[in-house]
């Protein structure tokens, strides 16, 4: 079994409302999908959603890196020899890992399939029967987010995820409204995504709302400062969690030696899919610290692919698996119900992913091939 090719889709998927962070607007998704076949004629599919914010990628580098490096460096191996080929990507390109993720993801899929296993099973077997779906809410004016997190509530979600990060006084009232909105009884997670820069604006914030029983504050500060992170954490009472300050394992010893965080927000965009994935949150337990499944609001491949590593691990204690329900359209079906997503026993993703809508969706496709 030898991977003979990798067929590359850049698509756009459109999103049924914007989706607003503090450092940029959305209102379609771009990502790349691969369908990576063996000689045998078996195929997997894997996805990267490049975010230029976090990981200095784009769609377009993507696609390219893709195309001109890990493609081709790939071709003849076999899928289940995971590490050499996460070997033979580092050495055609440093960095890039969402462009990794989406050849990892690819290969976990035709693990799967080759095996007739589920996913989950070769990352250590299904811990978690389903898991609970965060509501996430965008970046808006107070009134209009406090709105949102109680129609949430009244739809059945238990857990609101509020994004602030923008004038902090103004956040302030965001934490506030949303709090006040849907009560004290849900659970309330808030994701500065950097937006308060340093220590300093980040506690301004925080002390001036640590009764509003926040479940943890999310990357109050910019990512390469580890260390402002670690005074924040110390600083208060509420939970810290990193999410852009890790992408791999230089950056997860850092947070460790600093007991800069307590909990981890681990992306398969950041650190490169799950073979890698499976190392942080090794660490991360090693540490006590707990994680989370993020996502840079993918379609169902990497969605599904992350719902398998958070379904597979004790240590991993929310998600937030969301893209599928955040698209008017996507590539295939995921068993949503209510604010819980279940995977079930079919092999590999489990997917069956729709080939004339991505076909569709796409506006650039490309082929390697032996």
């Amino acid at each position: 079994m030898k991977i003979s090719s990798v067929s590359i889709y850049a698509i756009r998927l459109p999103l049924i409302r914007p989706f607003i962070v503090s450092y940029d607007t959305y209102r379609d998704m771009p990502t790349i999908l691969v369908k990576v076949e063996t000689d045998d004629g078996q195929f997997g599919y894997g996805e990267a959603t490049p975010d230029e914010h976090v990981t200095g990628e784009t769609w377009e580098s993507t696609c390219t890196v893709l195309q001109y490096r890990l493609a081709p460096a790939i071709l003849g191996e076999s899928p289940f020899q995971i590490e050499r080929i996460h070997e033979k990507m580092s050495a055609a390109v440093y960095g890039c890992p969402a462009a990794k993720a989406a050849i990892d993801i690819a290969c976990y899929d035709l693990m799967g399939k080759a095996s007739n296993q589920p996913v989950y099973n070769l990352l250590g077997g299904k811990y978690h029967d389903s898991l609970a779906v965060p509501y996430v809410i965008s970046i808006l004016d107070p009134e209009a987010m406090a709105r949102e997190a109680a129609d949430a509530v009244k739809a059945g979600y238990t857990t609101i995820k509020a994004k602030v990060g923008t004038d902090p006084v103004v956040d302030i009232e965001r934490i506030r409204a949303v709090r006040q909105a849907i009560g004290d009884s849900v659970p309330m997670r808030v994701d500065a995504n950097q937006g308060w820069k340093n220590r300093a604006s980040a506690m301004f914030v925080l002390k001036q709302v640590e009764d509003c029983m926040m479940d943890w504050i999310e990357q109050p500060v910019l990512a390469d400062d580890i260390t402002a992170l670690a005074e924040v954490r110390r600083q208060t009472h509420i939970p810290v969690m990193v999410d852009e300050g890790v992408h791999g394992d230089r950056e997860m010893r850092e947070v460790i030696a600093k007991q800069a965080a307590d909990k981890l927000n681990i992306k398969l965009m950041k650190c490169g899919g799950l073979y890698p994935a499976l190392r942080l949150v090794s660490q991360a337990e090693m540490a006590g610290i707990e994680c989370m499944v993020g996502s840079m609001v993918e379609s169902a491949v990497a969605t599904a692919a992350g719902a398998h590593l958070a379904s597979a691990k004790r240590n991993i204690i929310a998600n937030e698996m969301v893209g599928p329900l955040m698209f008017s359209r996507d590539v295939a079906v995921m068993n949503y119900q209510g604010s819980r997503l279940y995977l079930g026993e079919k092999p590999g993703l489990g997917l069956d992913v729709d080939d004339a809508a991505v076909r569709e969706l796409a506006v650039m496709t490309e082929k390697i091939s032996i």
